[in-house]
Parts: C-alpha cells; sequence; structure tokens
C-alpha cells in the first residue's frame, strides 16, 4: 500500500490536469508562482537603523515656516452673520428679565401659566433629594424610574390610549417617532408646512416623501389617489410598501388647525395611518385640553400615533406619544432618542406629572388662555402694517408685513421691530428658520400668549408693537 500511494497522487493529480479547464490550470500556475515571489524573492521592507538627526538650529527654522490650517473656514464679507442672542435672566414667566430689562412675556411657550408655579417647583426640588439631578442612562440602561412609569401611565390614562412613553427631548419625540415604523422604500405623505422636528424625522426615515399643500385636503388626496392607482398596478410592490400621514394639529410655523375629522376620512378610506403632532394644542385644545381629538370630538384610537412637546404647556422638558400598546411598544426598541438618548431627568418627570395634574383639575386657564389667544388677534388685526395669521383657538400668533417686500427685508425690519420693543418692555421674537428646512413660511413675529395675560397685558404689548412698526418702516 505503501509504495502505491504515491502512484495514487501523481495518478490523481494527472487525472485532475487532465479534466480541470485550461484557464483554471492557468490561474492556479499564476497564483502559485506570485505566492513563490512574495516568500523568496520580494524586498521586504527594512527601516534604516539610523536616521539623520536635525541639528536644533533646523529644527527651529521647520517651526519658524509651519503654518497651521484654520480650524474653522474663513468667514467672508458675503457670509451671512449671525445675530447675537439675547440673555435671559431668571424664570420666563409672565414677565422675562431680557439682557438685563424687565419685560411683557410674549416670546416664550408657558400657555398655561405653570413655569415658575410654586407647587409644581417645590415637588420638582423635594425629587432631587431622592433622586438625584440626573438619570445618568438611556431607559434600557439603568435609566428607568418609578417617576417615568408613573408618568407614562397617567398620560396614556389622560388622552384615553393604552400607552404612552417619554423622551427627554420635545424634539426627540417626532424626529423619532417617524423612522421608527417608516423605513427606505416607505412612503410618507406630509403637510408642506410641517415643522422643523417633523421635517428631521422625515430625513431619519429615508423614506419617500411627498408632500402636500399646507392644511389641503383635496391635495392630500389628490396624492393618495395617485398612489392607489400605481398600488394597483404594482400590488406586489404595494404589499411591501408602508404608507404613513404625518400632521400636526396646530401648525408651529402658521397657527392653523388641522381639519381632522376630514383627515381621519381619508385614513379610513385609503387605509394609511397617522401621525399627529400635537405640540401647540396638547392643554390648549378641547374641553379639558386633551387636543384635537377631544376639539374634534374625533374617537382618539382614529389616530394612530399622538405626540406632544411636553415644553409647552406642562412646564417641563422633553416628549411623549401615544397609542396602542403594540405600536408604543416597537418605540421601546426602535426609537432612537428613547433607546440611545439618556431618560428624561427625574425632577423634570416629576414636574410633569403635576403639571398634568393641574391641566386636569382647572379649566380655568384653559378658558382664559382661549380668550387671550382671541383677544390678542383682535388687537393685532386692527394694526395696517400687520397680516395677522391662523387660528383664533392658537396661542402662537403669526404677524407678517402687510407690505408686499422681499423676505430678507422683511425679516431686516421685523428684527428691528423686535428689538425696539424689547427695548420699550415688551418681549417678542422674529422666527427663524434654518437653510436646509423645506419650504420655509415667509418671516413674520411671533407672539406667544399665556393665561397669564390680562387684556391690558396685551393692549399694551400690542401698542409697543404698533409704535415700533411706524419706527422701522421704511
Amino acid at each position: 500500500m505503501a509504495n502505491n500511494a504515491p502512484e495514487s497522487v501523481f495518478e490523481a493529480a494527472l487525472a485532475y490536469i487532465s479534466e480541470a479547464p485550461s484557464y483554471h490550470i492557468a490561474l492556479e500556475m499564476v497564483l502559485i508562482l506570485w505566492i513563490v515571489y512574495l516568500l523568496f524573492f520580494s524586498r521586504q521592507y527594512k527601516p534604516e537603523s539610523k536616521r539623520d538627526k536635525l541639528t536644533k538650529e533646523e529644527e527651529e527654522q521647520i517651526i519658524a515656516q509651519w503654518e497651521p490650517e484654520p480650524l474653522v473656514p474663513n468667514v467672508y464679507p458675503t457670509d451671512r452673520a449671525v445675530d447675537p442672542a439675547p440673555i435671559v435672566t431668571g424664570v420666563a414667566g409672565l414677565h422675562v428679565t431680557v439682557n438685563g430689562k424687565r419685560c411683557l412675556n410674549l416670546a416664550t411657550f408657558n400657555f398655561l401659566g405653570l413655569l415658575g408655579e410654586q407647587g409644581i417647583t417645590s415637588k420638582a426640588a423635594e425629587s432631587i433629594q431622592k433622586y438625584g439631578v440626573g438619570s445618568c442612562g438611556p431607559r434600557g440602561f439603568y435609566g428607568t424610574f418609578d417617576v417615568h412609569l408613573e408618568l407614562e401611565e397617567k398620560l396614556a390614562k389622560f388622552l384615553g390610549c393604552e400607552e404612552a412613553i417619554i423622551y427627554s427631548y420635545g424634539f426627540a419625540a417626532i424626529s423619532s417617532a417617524i423612522p421608527a415604523y417608516s423605513k427606505r422604500r416607505d412612503i410618507i405623505f406630509c403637510d408642506s408646512g410641517a415643522n422643523y422636528a417633523v421635517q428631521k424625522g422625515l430625513v431619519a426615515s429615508r423614506s419617500k416623501v411627498k408632500y402636500f399643500k399646507h392644511n389641503d385636503m383635496e391635495d392630500l388626496e389628490r396624492l393618495l389617489e395617485e398612489q392607489r392607482k400605481l398600488d394597483e398596478k404594482n400590488p406586489a410592490k404595494a404589499k411591501v410598501t408602508r404608507k404613513f400621514i404625518v400632521a400636526e394639529s396646530l401648525y408651529m410655523n402658521y397657527g392653523d388647525l388641522v381639519p381632522l375629522p376630514k383627515l381621519v376620512e381619508l385614513r379610513s378610506k385609503y387605509q394609511v395611518p397617522i401621525f399627529l403632532e400635537e405640540s401647540l394644542s396638547f392643554g390648549v385644545l378641547g374641553k379639558t385640553g386633551r387636543g384635537a381629538t377631544e376639539h374634534f370630538g374625533v374617537p382618539v384610537n382614529e389616530v394612530d400615533v399622538i405626540v406632544s412637546s411636553m415644553e409647552t404647556s406642562m412646564a417641563s422638558v422633553g416628549g411623549f406619544c401615544v397609542g396602542k400598546s403594540y405600536i408604543i411598544d416597537h418605540q421601546r426598541l426602535s426609537g432612537l432618542g428613547y433607546c440611545f438618548s439618556a431618560s428624561l431627568p427625574p425632577l423634570t418627570a416629576v414636574a410633569s406629572i403635576e403639571a398634568l395634574g393641574a391641566i386636569d383639575s382647572s379649566s380655568q386657564k384653559l378658558e382664559r388662555l382661549r380668550s387671550n389667544a382671541k383677544c390678542l388677534r383682535k388687537l393685532l388685526s386692527s394694526v395696517k402694517a400687520l397680516t395677522v395669521g391662523g387660528e383664533d383657538v392658537c396661542p402662537v400668533v403669526h404677524v407678517r408685513l402687510s407690505k408686499t417686500v422681499s423676505n430678507d427685508v422683511a425679516a431686516k425690519i421685523l428684527q428691528d421691530v423686535a428689538d425696539q420693543c424689547i427695548a420699550n418692555g415688551v418681549a417678542v421674537v422674529t422666527s427663524k428658520y434654518l437653510d436646509e428646512e423645506s419650504l420655509p413660511p415667509p418671516p413674520s413675529l411671533r407672539l406667544t400668549v399665556s393665561s397669564e395675560h390680562s387684556e391690558e397685558d396685551l393692549g399694551l404689548a400690542v401698542s409697543i408693537i404698533e409704535a415700533a412698526l411706524a419706527k422701522c418702516l421704511p
């Protein structure tokens, strides 16, 4: 057997060579020769054991000639300068101190006047003794506290939904919720007037976005009908393509109210789930502040995902989503802001719980807020140089110049008006939009009303705005 082994190997090699394609044999020979070359003939890297050392004078000369590259690009005269930010000190309540001057506050979101409310502040301060200041981790990594679970339970109960999930940043709620469900090759039908947080959620989802005209349900139905016809032509693709509608109940950039009943009707007709962003309507719309569904009398389960910030009516920070349990649970593994950000600080969760209780127990603040929003719009409508946008129920009022000018000129005039108002004791701001935003609205002066304002406060503010306009308009 031992004598036959070499013969059998040799015979097997000959059989392989005779049966294998010639190009296969040639390739193997090239590879063998290349390996032999690398092993025995290639020059190995041998760093020099001794290097010529520079003299001290040569080192200093090289250092003197070295010019470091700038850390940031050069600024040119054509670049847009960043306006200096006003500095706020103290609590931004009914009054706010801006650049050292005490002003009536029509600039910040504090719809129900709960920011700085003594009961909420004391409860939040007490919680620091128990929990400390921060959570020090995401919800899935030792960042879940009992007050987080309590807040989620109370939010779900307040809105009549099965489950709620909270985020540590209001902006992150909607921008995380959208990409948690909508992925590449899915389709989103979004209002063209959606705010920046919604837009970032659309970008993060990598989905195909079809914008419908702002608050135009006929245009939305046109897009849905076109998509239905495309789906009929390619049912296999339609079966794996998810579709969503994204809208705001009260639009941050306009103050308009979404026609929710019509939106729900289209949802049922075309079987497309709805994301409803309610940052401006939660604690504002409806008899008890439960938002657009209560305002219109629409069952809450007709809206698939309701998203809101806690930074407008609840005197806190963070955001939340509510809906059915199987929908909300998906975000606990797919919501980027939930999985990878430190959870809501316990003290702000406590503040949110107290604020939610205040909203639930008092309807007087809601009535005063709606009355003040209507009053402010009425007063501003008498100013001929301004055009007032939005609905009477919206506590955010955008006013734009009646005179037709370019956006750059309008922005400059309105900023001058805002500066004049602050100098005369009324804090207002102009709306700011980034260059990367899709379809930004025209420049506006943004006024935010609170339940704590009186009619005298609002009358004073409008008179100062009118005087500032008379001074700044060309």
